[in-house]
């Protein structure tokens, strides 16, 4: 397929790249620092962008089959701007398939409460879980898009690629002792499974070890 990765530079979105070239997608990454992704493939075309320009996001998108958002940004309101943009950008460039990197904060801990209304939720992560969340709702509004969100793990980590994780919907997956862990390559894993296959059409998943 022909996938473009808003934010193949990141964390996750870094991960996400890896994954999509190994398994032989043609990728276009955009990024705001095109010297960050160092990496030399025959299938990857490095673009600089304004993800929080929706006509530039359609021109940055434009022919491709499906598009991933790892987007982050430390400020919240930089980070919902992007999501319309790239929302609206993703639509005026015909695209129907988009596939975004959210957080864990809005999973349910138990029925009702979710992860970032607790009160052990670090106040330092609150700002930006807030905005993830805030972006997530904008997303499940989209009735003209095929839109997934991935949640991950309350704990995504740098770690090997296993392969082997349980999926959940909107409630946190943990194992037997209460963690909930998953690592990035994993985590990317689980990304380019639903861009390939997809199983979660205007729904969101999530996965943990």
């Amino acid at each position: 397929m022909k996938v473009a990765i808003i934010g193949a530079s990141g964390f996750i979105g870094s991960a996400i790249l890896k994954e999509a070239l190994e398994r032989g997608h043609t990728v276009t990454a955009i990024v705001r620092h095109p010297e960050k992704i160092t990496t030399k493939h025959p299938q990857l075309t490095v673009k600089k962008g304004d993800v929080t320009n929706a006509p530039e996001v359609a021109a940055l998108v434009a022919g491709n089959d499906a598009v991933i958002s790892a987007f982050n940004s430390y400020d919240p309101a930089t980070y919902v701007t992007a999501i319309h943009a790239i929302i609206n950008g993703v639509k005026q460039a015909g695209i129907k398939r988009l596939l975004a990197v959210s957080g864990a904060g809005s999973l349910e801990i138990e029925p009702g409460v979710q992860v970032l209304d607790t009160p052990e939720f670090p106040a330092a992560w609150k700002d930006g879980a807030s905005a993830t969340r805030d972006a997530f709702y904008v997303i499940k509004q989209q009735n003209d898009l095929d839109w997934t969100v991935l949640s991950p793990a309350i704990m995504i980590e740098p770690g090997e690629r296993t392969g082997k994780f349980r999926l959940g919907k909107d409630q946190v997956v943990a194992d037997e002792k209460g963690d909930s862990k998953i690592s990035t390559a994993d985590y990317a894993v689980a990304m380019i499974d639903e861009l390939e296959k997809p199983a979660h059409i205007r729904e969101r998943f999530t996965l943990a070890y």
